[in-house]
């Protein structure tokens, strides 16, 4: 039996980027299915969230992002640029946004291909670990996509092509995810219980252990 888990996640969510290769090995070691469910993130769902935020919310995830990510021996920077632009003076969201609407799509249809986990894998490292400056410029995101077995180029134009209907996919990922127990990512769903956060996967695997899921 193949123990099903659906994940709920989203290109600018740091503690998204954080799971990943956890979820990445308990798919690879484990007789588990992770069906990636890319979602806008709240910033672009709920434009005013972060401007009705008291400040210490923003100001604790800065903190606790960076050091979740040393506890995890990984490295993470805020993305240059930032996959949701904001205005900081009104700390509010545009409706047009340049990347996140791009991205999400992509990371939807290399789901519907089966190569969803390992372009979240690849796409979240090349934008949060800090590594390169410019994610969007050049071919770093081509080379990315690439490392996950896919042709950026193909996929863009699928995307592009069939904008309305990943959009619809992507809405339909946002209610199913409510419907999952939780609005924010990373919501990791298993036989319909909610597992809301990074620093929730062990508790995730400890819970698909007791349902019998074993080792490849």
């Amino acid at each position: 039996m193949t123990h099903t888990v659906d994940l709920y996640w989203s290109f600018r969510s740091p503690y998204s980027y954080l799971v990943t290769p956890r979820l990445v090995e308990l798919e690879r070691d484990w007789d588990a299915h992770i069906n990636v469910r890319p979602v806008l993130p709240i910033a672009v769902r709920q434009p005013d969230f972060f401007t009705n935020a008291d400040p210490l919310w923003t100001s604790y995830l800065f903190k606790d992002s960076v050091r979740s990510a040393e506890f995890a021996g990984m490295t993470l920077r805020w993305p240059r640029p930032d996959p949701v632009a904001m205005d900081f003076a009104t700390r509010t969201y545009p409706k047009e946004q340049p990347h996140i609407h791009r991205l999400t799509r992509l990371g939807a249809l290399a789901a519907e291909r089966d190569q969803g986990l390992a372009v979240l894998r690849a796409v979240s490292h090349l934008i949060w670990s800090g590594e390169v400056d410019g994610w969007h410029e050049g071919d770093h995101l081509a080379n990315a996509f690439a490392a996950a077995g896919c042709d950026l180029a193909e996929l863009d134009a699928v995307q592009a092509a069939e904008a309305e209907r990943l959009d619809a996919v992507i809405e339909a990922n946002a209610a199913d995810q409510r419907l999952g127990g939780h609005y924010g990512v990373p919501l990791m769903v298993y036989q319909g219980e909610p597992f809301f956060g990074q620093d929730r996967y062990d508790q995730l695997v400890w819970r698909m252990q007791q349902q019998g899921m074993a080792r490849r």
